[in-house]
């Protein structure tokens, strides 16, 4: 496929992710991967990901406050994303292409499942260092290979009980702990090349565009029915790439 019509799709993909994200607050990174995956090489797909996200994130963090909150609260689970995703995105640049879209689809099946099958539970103050040790070891490795480190985010996230606000305010704050080492990973890696950061900058204003739109998408759609039909479509979407990773 050429770089203009490349471009192009990524455009769309960004817009509709950002879309998304300002609706549901969660998705921009399995939206633009899943999709970008079915026409490029995943690397390049994650490439175009990372400035968008900081962007995104960091306007998410803001607005909801939270930066300071989750340094008193969330900082274990922050310091493991960011040191195994820093050192597990490096080894993104070593591993064939099929064993990544196999991973890509695996993250993004489990992220869907972690939405759909996880009931009510919550985590006792005394396993809370332990959870987020675990959970933030096994997303760092997720995100440095993937760019989706959701999977590990739900469980913990759910069983805190957190308000809505707070709920968000968290999401983006781990997120944006797991793109930064991200980001390093992927220069130093030299998969981020310039031409891929241009391409990158680019993709800020159709993110940023979704996101207004989602937020005033979200006072008139409901949004538990957009969020079923989305989870559904990525499932089929992270099937499609495991299927092709394997077939």
């Amino acid at each position: 496929m050429d770089t203009e019509t490349l471009l192009i799709i990524a455009f769309a993909t960004f817009l509709f992710a950002g879309t998304m994200k300002g609706i549901v607050g969660i998705g921009l990174p399995s939206a633009t991967v899943s999709i970008l995956s079915q026409f490029t090489d995943p690397r390049h797909a994650i490439a175009l990901l990372l400035l968008p996200s900081v962007i995104s994130n960091v306007w998410q963090v803001y607005r909801t406050g939270y930066f300071m909150v989750g340094l008193r609260t969330l900082l274990p689970f922050a310091i493991m994303l960011f040191v195994f995703i820093w050192l597990f995105s490096q080894l993104a640049a070593t591993l064939s292409v099929e064993t990544l879209v196999l991973g890509c689809g695996v993250a993004i099946v489990l992220f869907v499942l972690s939405n759909v099958i996880l009931k009510s539970y919550e985590i006792p103050p005394r396993l809370d260092f332990p959870f987020q040790i675990g959970a933030g070891l096994v997303g760092g490795i997720m995100g440095g290979l993937t760019a989706i480190w959701a999977p590990a985010m739900a469980p913990y996230l759910i069983g805190k009980k957190l308000s809505k606000d707070d709920f968000v305010g968290a999401l983006g704050f781990l997120i944006l702990a797991g793109t930064f080492p991200l980001l390093f990973g992927y220069i130093q890696a030299g998969l981020l090349t310039g031409e891929r950061a241009v391409q990158s900058a680019i993709m800020i204003i159709p993110t940023l565009a979704g996101f207004w739109l989602g937020e005033q998408l979200r006072k008139r759609v409901d949004g538990k029915q957009f969020r079923a039909l989305f989870l559904f479509v990525f499932f089929l979407m992270g099937i499609n790439l495991i299927r092709r990773a394997l077939f």
